[in-house]
């Protein structure tokens, strides 16, 4: 990925990330990957590799298998929602029907005489012996499923699908590079497709399943009082007594909690995009730098991942290790398995072969380096400043402390912002438990951040180190700008010392604390995953090479972050600016289709 010039415009959105992923898409194709990454080397933007042109080659491939596989899910989708009406339709159909029965048989005993809880079928039970609490439940909602399948027929079936692919290799060979390549190429093909980076998905698995759980427990204060309310609401103005009523309710509640049993499915089939539109069809996942490195990530990304390949979502994957690596220390081993097998059965795997790490091959005038100041001297601080101020003047506005949201209904405080900047120091952004939220929502927020005062990490600050790299990771995925006012040069910023390697913790970001430690754990064991392991159990299943994998790809980053090229492009690929360039476009579309003035 040598870069022998400036990109246009144009380029810049075909070789680096977009993360508009709202934005209207082109009513043409584009050009696939292999078609891009050739352009660019014919350009002299790409030094020419045999190993990334053989994955474009791939990547342009399942582009094209795709097409047809869209056209079909669209009518699998179309016949599904058929299916799902007439079914849900069929299903209340029985239920009233055996409601009806039961008010008309005169189960519920009226008057004086009744027992403790109104139902003939307590006095049926003592004569047939005790029953295991919600079997009768059980029976008839299976019994109800059974009918269904008669009545109406099982599930369409699902068209195949393409095989996706999982690309792993070194930092820097061009992985991710080459999956937005081919992000980029399905946006007039696959109409729902998400990206997500590890850190992103993770906080979005554990907002979705907490939702869940305090949808579950909302329900359950619902109707704690017998109040026919929520989801139940068309119950009420049934023509049945309250005692029938409450039977409804049962069934109707039972059937959500064999539903909600299966959480990680239910979080899967959120996971992508609701859909809302009236046609359907493929579901395409990116997912950058996949790794399974704690019990939580282990099972609930091969739940999930397991989940989407099986109701026909495409995966496109980077990672740093082949599959069968991923789980070195053999976490939850069985579930891993399950996965891996499903893993292998739907995506080609496909090693990105180049050691280099093309990063460094960027060409880099010493004059170029305004963004990086190091060490800390009086002259450095005063530059530091004086950029700080610069940056403020040109936006216009006055510099202001504000409120940043956070997920979790958590905040941040911004001492010093100004019109999508920031400025902050380490020790607030690092030197405290947070985590990858807080700087997912800096990263949105901000396009321009200063961080002042980075000492070089050493064993002794760990826990600063592995949440300096989780802020750079966010930083650089949502194409930050960066200052930063350092102790030392990027090659030199990770330094180990006669207390061992440094300790890379990045993946357990989300277990600090402030961010949602005390949700991880309720997660953890309403979920049955596992117990949360202990620092110490961390620390020993952590690997020297997983710290490696991790300081190389920050030092990768940093040093991309200070070129021209990537410093042009953070006004194209930043969510905020994104957000602009879709309003205006939407604007101009407006305009150009509203009649003329008279």
């Amino acid at each position: 990925m040598k870069i022998k010039g400036v990109l246009s415009l144009s380029s810049y959105s075909i070789l680096f990330r977009r993360f508009c992923h709202g934005s209207p898409s082109s009513s043409s194709p584009g050009p696939g990957p292999l078609e891009q990454y050739k352009r660019l080397v014919r350009q002299g933007k790409l030094q020419h590799d045999m190993h990334q042109e053989r994955v474009a080659t791939e990547l342009d491939d399942l582009l094209e298998r795709l097409r047809k596989y869209e056209i079909d899910m669209e009518d699998y989708h179309a016949e599904m929602s058929r299916w799902e009406e007439s079914r849900e339709n069929e299903r209340r159909h029985l239920l009233l029907e055996e409601a009806k029965s039961k008010q008309k048989g005169g189960l519920w005993i009226k008057g004086k005489d009744r027992n403790e809880n109104g139902f003939l079928g307590n006095w049926m039970s003592r004569r047939r012996g005790p029953v295991e609490p919600g079997v009768g439940k059980m029976v008839s909602y299976l019994n109800r499923e059974k009918k269904l399948d008669g009545l109406v027929g099982l599930r369409p079936h699902l068209p195949v699908a393409p095989k996706g692919i999982y690309l792993y290799g070194n930092v820097g060979c061009g992985k991710t590079m080459l999956m937005d390549m081919f992000y980029n190429a399905t946006g007039s093909i696959v109409q729902h497709r998400r990206r997500f980076h590890f850190h992103e998905a993770m906080l979005e698995i554990h907002e979705q399943m907490h939702g869940i759980w305090k949808k579950e427990r909302e329900s359950k204060d619902e109707t704690s009082n017998g109040n026919v309310v929520g989801s139940f609401r068309w119950i009420a103005s049934l023509p049945f007594d309250a005692k029938v009523k409450e039977w409804l309710i049962g069934e109707e509640k039972y059937k959500q909690e064999v539903q909600r049993k299966h959480i990680l499915s239910a979080v899967a089939d959120k996971f992508l995009i609701d859909r809302v539109s009236h046609t359907c069809g493929a579901s395409l996942l990116c997912f950058d730098e996949i790794q399974t490195v704690d019990v939580f990530a282990v099972v609930a990304l091969s739940g999930i991942l397991s989940r989407l390949l099986s109701t026909g979502t495409v995966l496109v994957a980077t990672s740093n290790r082949a599959p069968e690596e991923l789980n070195q220390d053999g976490m939850q081993r069985e579930i891993f398995l399950d996965f891996l097998a499903k893993l292998e059965y739907n995506c080609k795997t496909v090693h990105v072969s180049s050691d280099t790490d093309y990063r460094r091959l960027i060409p880099i005038d010493k004059v170029d380096q305004v963004h990086y100041f190091w060490p800390l001297n009086s002259a450095n601080r005063a530059k530091f400043e004086l950029a700080w101020q610069e940056v403020c003047s040109e936006s216009g506005a006055n510099i202001i402390s504000t409120v940043l949201p956070v997920m979790f209904g958590r905040s941040l405080e911004v001492a010093e912002s100004c019109n999508g900047s920031a400025k902050f120091d380490f020790e607030y952004l690092c030197g405290r438990p947070v985590g990858a939220a807080d700087y997912i929502a800096i990263a949105r927020n901000y396009h321009t951040v200063f961080i002042s005062q980075v000492p070089v990490m050493s064993m002794k600050i760990r826990d600063k180190a592995r949440r300096f790299i989780t802020l750079i990771d966010e930083l650089y995925n949502h194409h930050c700008r960066v200052f930063c006012l350092s102790s030392s040069s990027i090659d030199e910023l990770f330094q180990g010392t006669e207390e061992g390697t440094l300790f890379d913790m990045e993946s357990f970001q989300f277990e600090t604390d402030i961010e949602g430690g005390k949700l991880r754990r309720d997660v953890t064991a309403v979920g049955t995953m596992g117990t949360r392991p202990t620092t110490t159990g961390l620390e020993f299943i952590m690997s020297g090479q997983e710290e490696l994998f991790a300081f190389r790809r920050a030092i990768s980053r940093l040093m991309e972050m200070q070129t021209p090229l990537y410093l042009q492009g953070v006004k194209i690929m930043h969510p905020l600016f994104c957000q602009k360039n879709s309003q205006l476009a939407a604007h101009t579309s407006d305009l150009s289709h509203s009649p003329p003035s008279i």
